[in-house]
Order: structure tokens, then C-alpha cells, then sequence
């Protein structure tokens, strides 16, 4: 659940486009008026906050603790063909989508309708006009398709990549507006390279029957996708796209090197780009964005001028499929049904297992809710209804209570020096909870949306965004900025803000209930928020200090033996296998796993402050350590397809699910609360237990 600064680009994470960053002008900072509901008479889920008819207690905890507090759900739980994973986190977001609905519904139906009002009315309703986007096809796209076609030379391509953010194809040199890790007060532009159409690099480069079939089917995609453009000799074209992008997958960086902030960190003046990283035209490629910041972080250095080799070596031709192809998979989802049909049954279903489409209002939903669309008008409204300030309170008197755990475990550790430790306090005291919802509503002003033509829309917010980006580049950066909104399940840490931020759409059983037990809310919200504030010390958060700034306020010595931990850390969940022969990355994933335990540790540490010294009661026969760590169990209960597993493996930053709810594998107490013991297949000896934070 951290924040990736550059993983809000517009139209995709590998174009020239960044976070959104309102300018505090065009914002109001009145408060939404919360309304306050009854409070209710029972926790939501049980009787205490946990679902216990979900345990299957034939199987031991100390074997599968993940089963034993949720297998009887798993086994019985049937995956509905729309979905590639369900699990407490989808449970809350379908939730959240019925919620949503009703608001657009409402803003649709009003009479008078608000400025912001008329934006959400207009884009659901040309979004859900089947009929229109029917009867249009492949048209909305085809004059960008047309410009395409018609590049002769190496600036009009190089153009065409410094566009990709506007067109919503790929382009092998990306990257967007985010902060300079050096002075975090500062916006800075960041240059990197993807372009991939799969969803890793090991995709292209893995060998075995699996990654051959999943290849041979993203050609036949490609075909059939360049088809509905009329295009000839598709499969001849097709087959040349999947050997330039395994080539650019060839020069990548793999993931657990590109998450690694020292390596990532390389500032260059925007004059000397030419000289240091010759035989590409700078100023041709950033001329579509407007930007002009004078200085560019390059967060792969070789490969990025391994990939200029490779645009020039290229033909022309390649390139032009290549981007011809991207251009109509990016915008599929806005397009007639055959199209977007044949994304999904590629994207969909081969890659993740899904064998339904989602029902359109649900797309248009997911669609509207982002924060490169409308999810902060969207959001003012859904924390009107549906976040009550009473939650607010709660949340912030538990983030305090875990900043007071985390800062008595950083003055007892061990293995760190005072010194340290006094950095690290520091990094703590500076931790700023944003908690609901922002404080300054992003302005809508200036955009315009219309109810007859979906592809216009999002024309229209690509280029509202970015103006939006534009303006503030030269600005300082507004700390007031929310990277999700409201109504989205997530939480995250930025670093360069030292701030954790948890949405209200997330402030929800299982993982929030005013009415739960403590030792449940503790278990699940608190274990979330120590995860947060885990990631300010993960093996890269700890990077920044207190005032985001990177730099090393370690000691050498510390910071050995903080890299002695999250080794063995790593090596634990690397020896995880949720298919056989495809493992956990315990390296990429390791600033997650960190989070986990770490916070897992401090929320039990503030549970046992909140006891002050007394007995936690037994309800329903549990004693309060064992309803804190089943809480935690049932907070990353999952199911997943096996293709949605493997995604999660190769592509993503966290283990899943099943693996995190094994986490309190590494904290004596949990060894206590279930009779854990030498034999058991989770068990680990004392000294192997990894104990960081």
C-alpha cells in the first residue's frame, strides 16, 4: 500500500505525466459536513469484529494460520466469473462502487445541477451510451491512428512518444512529475523506461510452457486488435512488436533493482540531457507536455541510453505498429464492445484469469473514481454520507496511540545506537496522519465534459490534468495534495511528505468498526496504520528523514544491522510458493513484508498500552492476543485465479494475501496466544524470528 510517486500517470504509468498537484488557488478549504449516524448496537461482523464461522479450526494455527482463520470461507468461497480475487479489500470496494453509483445517480437526476454535478452526470451518462459507442467503433481514435501512420521521420516519432500521455499509447522512454527527493518542497521531472505491454519484464524473458503460451497469446491480441484498424500483414507486425518489447524488457532494470532509491537517484540539469544522453531530441520529446523545469531525475541511467540505441536502431515501421497497437489497446475500454472484448479476453482473462467483464456501471465507476478523473467531486459527496466524524476522532486517537508504541520500540532496540535512534524519533515525531479525506477540494474549474462522446472525456481530462501538472511544476509542492480519493480501500505512506495518509473508504470493517472489540481494531486498522508508518522505515523509506529529504541519517554500523534483518526477512518470504515452481519475491516485496511485521509489532504494543496493566476479557473463549492476531488473519483473507497469483508474483510490490496473514509468525506472542510449538509448519525458532521495528 505505498505510494509510487510516478504511479499516477494519466493515461499509463510509462508516459509523460505524473501525479496531480491542484494548485492551491483553485481550492476551498471548507471541511465536508459530516452527518453523524446512530451509533450502532453491534460490531458489524460477529460479535466482536471477527467472522469466526470463517476459521476451519481442524487445522492447527501453528500449520496454516491463514486457513485456520479463514479456510472454511476459502474452501467454500466461489469466485464470481467477474473476478480475479475477492477478499476483504474487494468486499469494501464493492461496497464503495454501490455507494459511488448512488451518487452519480443522484447527481444525474438533479434538476439544478452543480458545476461538479453536470462534470459526473455527463461523464456516466456518455459512458453507459452503448448504442453511440457502438455505432462509432474504432472512429473516436482514428485521426490519432491517421497520425501515426503518417510519421517519415525520426522527430515526428519522437513527437509521438512525447504525446503518449494525451493518446494513451505506450512509449519506451517515460515518466512524469513528481518530488525532488533532494529538496521535497520542490517538483521535479523523472525520466524512465517501459513501454511493455505485459505486465513484466519476465513475462518476455522467462522460459517454460506457461510464459511461451501467455507470449503466443499476446501476439495473437495484437493481431486481432490491429485488425479492427484495418491494418495488413498484422501478424508479421505483431510478432515484430513482442521481439522490440523483448528487448526493451532485456534492458529494463528488474523490479527489486528499480525500487532500490540509491540507485534510482541520479539528477541531471535539463541542458546537459543531450550531451550525457545523446542521439535522442529532448527538446522534440518534452515539447507536448509544456513542462520546463530545468532539472530531471533519470531513475535508470544505462538503460535509458540502452533504449535511445534502440529507438534508433529500430525501423521506423516498428516503431509506428508498436505505438499503432498501444494506441488502440489504451483506449479500448472506450471503444465498441468487439474491441474492448478482445483487450479483455487477453488482459482480462489470459493474463489474470477473469472470465466475465465487469458489469459496465461498475467500469464506468472504476472509470470515474480515479484522481486523474473525477473521484474528488465524486469523494466530497461520499464522505458526506458515508464517513461520520465520530470515525475521524477514532482513527486519529489510534494513530497516536501507535506513534507512542512505535517510539518506546525504536528507544528499547538493540541492535541500533542512540544516535540513530534520535533520527529516527525525530522521523516519528515529524509523521503527519491524514485521516478521510483532504482538507482542500480539488477545483474542477475548466473542465469540460460532454454526455455524447466517451473518448472526448477523456481527451478532455488528459488535457485538464496535465495543464493542471503545467502549472504547478514551478511551484512549491502542496503538502495538502491527496493521492487517492476518499472512497478508495487503500492506505499509503509518501516519503518525500513523511505523511500517511488512510482514505474512508478503507475506515470500514473488517479493517475499522467503532463497535469492535479494541483488541480486533488494533489487529486490523492499527496493524494497517503501523504499516504505514513502516514503510518511513522500510529498507528504502528509511532513506528520507524527517523532513522527506533522502539522505543516510544511519550510522554504519545501524545500518548493517538493520540489512542483516531484512535479509533474513526476505529469505522468509522468498521461500513462500503459492505455485509450484513461482515463488515470492522476498527482495521486491520486501519493503511490504517489512511493513507488515513491523506494524504488526506495533499495533500489538499499543493493544497491550491500551490495556493498562489489565486482563483483556475472554468473549466467545478467545483471549484478547488471539482475537488481535485473527483480526489481522481476516483482514488478508483472499481467493485468487491462479493467473491473478502469478501477476501478483511477477508484477506486484506485495506477497499475497495468504503469506501476509502469516506474519505474526515472527512475534512471540503469537506463539503464546496458540500453543505454537517445535514441529508446527509455521513454526520458527527465537532466534530466527526476524524482529526489526
Amino acid at each position: 500500500m505505498k505510494l509510487s510517486i510516478l504511479a499516477l500517470a494519466v493515461a499509463s504509468t510509462l508516459v509523460l505525466a505524473g501525479c496531480s498537484q491542484a494548485d492551491k488557488s483553485t481550492k476551498t478549504s471548507q471541511a465536508p459536513q459530516v452527518v453523524e449516524p446512530a451509533p450502532a448496537a453491534a460490531p458489524e461482523l460477529g460479535s466482536f469484529g471477527v467472522e469466526l464461522d470463517a476459521r476451519n479450526t481442524d487445522i492447527k494455527p501453528g500449520d496454516d494460520f491463514f486457513m485456520y482463520a479463514s479456510g472454511t470461507w476459502y474452501d467454500n468461497y466461489e469466485m464470481p466469473a467477474d473476478k480475479t480475487r475477492f477478499g476483504a479489500f474487494t468486499k469494501l470496494a464493492e461496497r464503495s462502487e454501490e455507494r459511488v453509483k448512488a451518487i452519480i445517480e443522484n447527481a444525474a437526476q438533479v434538476e439544478n445541477k452543480s458545476f461538479e454535478q453536470e462534470l459526473i452526470a455527463n461523464y456516466f451518462t456518455a459512458y453507459m451510451d452503448e448504442q453511440a459507442i457502438e455505432e462509432k467503433g474504432i472512429a473516436p481514435i482514428q485521426s490519432m491512428l491517421d497520425d501515426i501512420a503518417a510519421i517519415e521521420n525520426m522527430e515526428q516519432l519522437t513527437k509521438a512518444f512525447g504525446y503518449a500521455w494525451l493518446t494513451g499509447t505506450n512509449s519506451p522512454i517515460g515518466g512524469g512529475l513528481g518530488f525532488n527527493r533532494l529538496k521535497p518542497d520542490e517538483y521535479q521531472l523523472s525520466l524512465s523506461v517501459g513501454g511493455l505491454g505485459l505486465p513484466d519484464r519476465s513475462y518476455y524473458l522467462e522460459e517454460g510452457e506457461r510464459f511461451e503460451n501467455i507470449r503466443n497469446a499476446y501476439v495473437e491480441n495484437i493481431v486481432t486488435m490491429m485488425g479492427f484498424a484495418g491494418i495488413e500483414d498484422a501478424q508479421q507486425k505483431a510478432e515484430g512488436i513482442l521481439a522490440l518489447e523483448t528487448q526493451i524488457a532485456e534492458l529494463q532494470w528488474p523490479r527489486e533493482k528499480r525500487r532500490n532509491r540509491d540507485l534510482t537517484l541520479n539528477q541531471i540539469a535539463r541542458e546537459d540531457l543531450s550531451s550525457e544522453y545523446a542521439g535522442f531530441d529532448w527538446d522534440t520529446y518534452f515539447a507536448p507536455s509544456g513542462f520546463v523545469l530545468p532539472e530531471i531525475n533519470v531513475s535508470q541511467p544505462e538503460p535509458l541510453k540502452d533504449v535511445i540505441a534502440l529507438i534508433n536502431e529500430q525501423s521506423l515501421d516498428t516503431w509506428k505498429d508498436y505505438l499503432t497497437y498501444h494506441l488502440i489497446q489504451g483506449n479500448a475500454s472506450f471503444l465498441s464492445n468487439d474491441i474492448y472484448q478482445a483487450s479483455f479476453d487477453f488482459y482480462a482473462t489470459t493474463l489474470s484469469g477473469q472470465q466475465e467483464p465487469r458489469p459496465r456501471w461498475k467500469r464506468a465507476v472504476s472509470a470515474m473514481s480515479g484522481t486523474q478523473s473525477l473521484g474528488f467531486a465524486i469523494g466530497k459527496v461520499y464522505v458526506d454520507q458515508h464517513f461520520p466524524q465520530s470515525s475521524k476522532a477514532q482513527m486519529q486517537e489510534l494513530v497516536e496511540n501507535l506513534r507512542t508504541a512505535l517510539g518506546e520500540r525504536i528507544v528499547s532496540l538493540d541492535w541500533m545506537g542512540e544516535e540513530t535512534k534520535q533520527n529516527a524519533l525525530a522521523k516519528l515525531e515529524a509523521f503527519n496522519p491524514k485521516i478521510g479525506y483532504p482538507d482542500e477540494w480539488e477545483s474542477f474549474e475548466g473542465l469540460e465534459l460532454t454526455s455524447s462522446d466517451i473518448v472526448t472525456n477523456i481527451q478532455n481530462m488528459r488535457k485538464f490534468f496535465q495543464a493542471k501538472r503545467v502549472e504547478d511544476e514551478l511551484k512549491p509542492t502542496n503538502r495538502n495534495d491527496w493521492f487517492m480519493p476518499p472512497q478508495q480501500v487503500n492506505a499509503y505512506y509518501n516519503s518525500s511528505f513523511n505523511e500517511i495518509v488512510f482514505p474512508a473508504g478503507i475506515l470500514e470493517a473488517p479493517f475499522f468498526d467503532p463497535n469492535a472489540d479494541p483488541a480486533v481494531n488494533y489487529g486490523a486498522i492499527g496493524a494497517v496504520i503501523g504499516h504505514e508508518m513502516g514503510h518511513g522505515f522500510d529498507d528504502q523509506g528509511s532513506k528520507s528523514d524527517a523532513n522527506g529529504v533522502q539522505r543516510n541519517w544511519w550510522t554504519e554500523e545501524d545500518r548493517a544491522a538493520f540489512e542483516v534483518k531484512t535479509q533474513k526477512l526476505a529469505e522468509q518470504y522468498s521461500a513462500y510458493e503459492p505455485i509450484e515452481g513461482n515463488f515470492v519475491n522476498g527482495a521486491n516485496s520486501l519493503g511490504e513484508n517489512i511493513g507488515d511485521v513491523g506494524g504488526l509489532a506495533m499495533a500489538y504494543h499499543a493493544y497491550q498500552l491500551s490495556l493498562n496493566g489489565e486482563e483483556a476479557p475472554l468473549i466467545d473463549g478467545l483471549t484478547g492476543d488471539q482475537r488481535f492476531f485473527l483480526a489481522w488473519a481476516q483482514v488478508w483473507r483472499e481467493k485468487r485465479t491462479e493467473e491473478s497469483m502469478l501477476n501478483q508474483l511477477r508484477a506486484g510490490t506485495h506477497a499475497p494475501g495468504r503469506f501476509r496473514a502469516l506474519a505474526p509468525r515472527n512475534h512471540d506472542a503469537w506463539y503464546e496466544a496458540f500453543d505454537v510449538q517445535p514441529g508446527d509448519a509455521l513454526y520458527l525458532a527465537p532466534e530466527d524470528r526476524v524482529r526489526i521495528w
